[in-house]
């Protein structure tokens, strides 16, 4: 069909579907994208329904064999050259995904100049992978060999929707598979421009297509027969729905679902630094992250003084615009999201935690009075049985919690079913690796948060998911590893007429 897409901010284009290297009409209906600041109608996208779905499908699997057969240098060059593309795009890249996430322009900003290392790095790492082979017991030479697994469905969040089809998009490619990508609902837009730039690339048409919807579209994706693998970034909840579904066909999984992260200070950590690293775990991208610092665990003795610090900084943030460079603090993605960070609120009040910072819904410029802000908020002295310390958020709503030692700050860390992301503040080298060594954490930083890397791996366990992103382990959980066994002995040892080797 005859539509460009653009990352102008003029106004709002009707987005199709992006199936066989090309834009094609659905056969369901349209579903409006919001934007978080001002809570009106910025895009429209298809819904696409099961039979959209499944024909993304079957394109991806037509394309499939040429795709793994295709020399992986060449592969690798491809991904460099869609690496190029965004690297000279970014700054339309940034303010398209700061209009339709809510997050500040300046995040954006810094987060997309990232985004050509996941592409450039497994486009390198792929060149380096390599068998093994053994002379064995009988005289057999045996060899493994690396296949990709196929037509891989890849679920992929609002809250980074660049960064985080990027990780998987760019391992999944240079393994020599294809993918249906199928994008929140509330932010769709950024992966369909991705698909295209894909094509622009040279990537063959059907290896990297998109099918935009809501839950609806995600399940059929999942049970399409087609699909080899799965890997997704959401809610626990999902997570287990997806994961039971990938289980029914004895499909593989990569889940990367919920988060209640620990920031554990300690008393001989540096203060200044350890206020700040709080103020940038807590409230950048509003809180919306796996692994976003929710609860604060500091040592009595420094407590008060954390206290006071952390709610002074708290107090001036600037919440506003995205679109403001000054902005620290956007909206954050729907009205409903809204809605359970102010229930937090009120539930953390009704429980007796002392409010120190935030929790008043603010009074904005007209042009934002309809976006989804939420101030940033803490409240103090919150004890295990709250539900602020046990539940994720997913907004800029946290907790600080004193505790007496060491022993008591591993355990308050560890009593939660989330097992992804959890930092250490701390300046004594042997405190900071025995405590990390204690933690139920995939991702620990120790006086830092947040910070990855697409050679550091990601991912978490229990009620976190299972699975990993980055690295050697994210390439090679795309790929199937099988072994060839030849016999080099000239005789073959016929069983049934007595031959003696066996196994």
């Amino acid at each position: 069909m005859a539509f460009v897409a653009s990352l102008s901010l003029g106004a709002a284009q009707n987005f199709p579907l992006h199936v066989g290297g090309a834009w094609r009409d659905g056969s369901g209906g349209r579903r409006d994208v919001l934007s978080p600041a001002t809570g009106k109608v910025i895009e429209t996208v298809a819904d696409a329904t099961a039979e959209d779905v499944d024909r993304a499908c079957r394109g991806a699997a037509e394309a499939l064999p040429g795709w793994a057969a295709t020399d992986g240098a060449e592969r690798a060059r491809l991904l460099r050259r869609l690496a190029d593309i965004i690297a000279s795009r970014i700054q339309e890249l940034a303010a398209l995904e700061s209009r339709i996430t809510g997050r500040p322009i300046r995040e954006m900003r810094a987060q997309m100049t990232r985004i050509p290392e996941w592409l450039e790095y497994f486009a390198g790492i792929v060149l380096g992978l390599e068998g093994e082979a053994n002379r064995v017991k009988g005289g057999f030479l045996t060899y493994t060999q690396y296949r990709p697994y196929g037509v891989c469905a890849l679920l992929t969040p609002w809250n980074h929707p660049v960064l985080i089809l990027v990780k998987k998009l760019a391992a999944a490619l240079a393994a020599g598979n294809t993918v249906v990508i199928k994008p929140s609902e509330l932010a769709p837009v950024s992966p369909l421009i991705i698909a295209e730039w894909a094509v622009e690339a040279g990537i063959p048409a059907g290896v990297v297509n998109v099918v935009t919807g809501a839950a609806e579209a995600g399940a059929a994706l999942v049970a399409n027969p087609h699909v080899a693998r799965i890997d997704l970034t959401g809610g626990t909840g999902t997570g287990r729905r997806v994961a039971a579904a990938a289980a029914d066909r004895l499909v593989p999984c990569t889940l990367e679902l919920g988060g209640k992260t620990p920031v554990l200070v300690f008393e001989d950590a540096e203060q200044g630094e350890a206020v700040a690293g709080a103020l940038f775990s807590a409230f950048v991208a509003a809180g919306q992250t796996c692994v976003s610092g929710a609860r604060f665990l500091v040592q009595r003795s420094v407590y008060d003084r954390f206290l006071d610090e952390f709610a002074r900084r708290v107090g001036q943030l600037r919440l506003g615009d995205p679109a403001d460079m000054a902005t620290d603090v956007g909206p954050v993605i729907s009205g409903a999201s809204r809605d359970r960070c102010m229930s937090f609120i009120e539930e953390a009040r009704t429980d007796g935690a002392p409010l120190v910072a935030g929790g008043k819904l603010p009074t904005l410029a007209d042009e934002l009075s309809g976006g989804f802000f939420v101030p940033p908020t803490v409240f103090a002295d919150v004890s295990p049985g709250m539900r602020l310390f046990r539940d994720e958020v997913f907004g800029p709503v946290v907790g600080v919690t004193p505790f007496a030692d060491e022993h008591e700050a591993v355990s308050l860390a560890n009593d939660s079913p989330f097992a992804l992301g959890a930092s250490i503040w701390t300046r004594d080298v042997l405190r900071g690796h025995r405590v990390a060594g204690q933690l139920r954490a995939g991702v620990t930083w120790i006086n830092d948060h947040h910070k990855n890397d697409p050679r550091s791996i990601w991912g978490g366990f229990a009620a976190s998911g299972y699975g990993k992103e980055n690295g050697w382990d994210a390439l090679k959980s795309y790929m199937t590893k099988g072994s060839v066994v030849v016999r080099t002995q000239e005789r073959f040892d016929d069983w049934f007429a007595g031959g003696q080797r066996y196994g």
